[in-house]
């Protein structure tokens, strides 16, 4: 028998321990949204055990990775491997959809 369809309402999304929204996770991948406000200074670098495909659907931040900074500003599209040392700093309000694979719920522990 298939896995069933799922359906949830950004509403009705889970919270999760950074503050995103986790809109649906299945086997092999999650997908969630971050809606974020400006960051004073950069976040702790951190790794995790996923790759994370993200999408900005507004606003702007910078992402430093591997000793680079990448500006990320509406319609840009980034990738993090997984295992690679990274951070965030909000420049302006922040929207943007995410994929990770595997789900990040699954890998880092956090709860739905």
């Amino acid at each position: 028998m298939a896995d069933p369809i799922r359906e949830v309402p950004e509403n009705e999304a889970p919270i999760g321990q950074m503050g995103q929204k986790h809109l649906v996770v299945g086997k092999r991948m999650a997908l969630r949204v971050w809606e974020e406000t400006p960051s004073e200074g950069e976040k702790e670098p951190s790794s995790r055990a996923y790759e994370t495909i993200g999408y900005v659907l507004e606003g702007r931040a910078d992402l430093y990775a591997d000793g680079q900074t990448h500006t990320l500003t509406a319609g840009h599209s980034w990738l993090v491997p997984a295992g690679v040392l990274h951070t965030y700093t909000i420049l302006e309000a922040f929207k943007a959809i995410e994929a990770t694979s595997p789900p990040a719920q699954a890998v880092d522990g956090e709860a739905a």
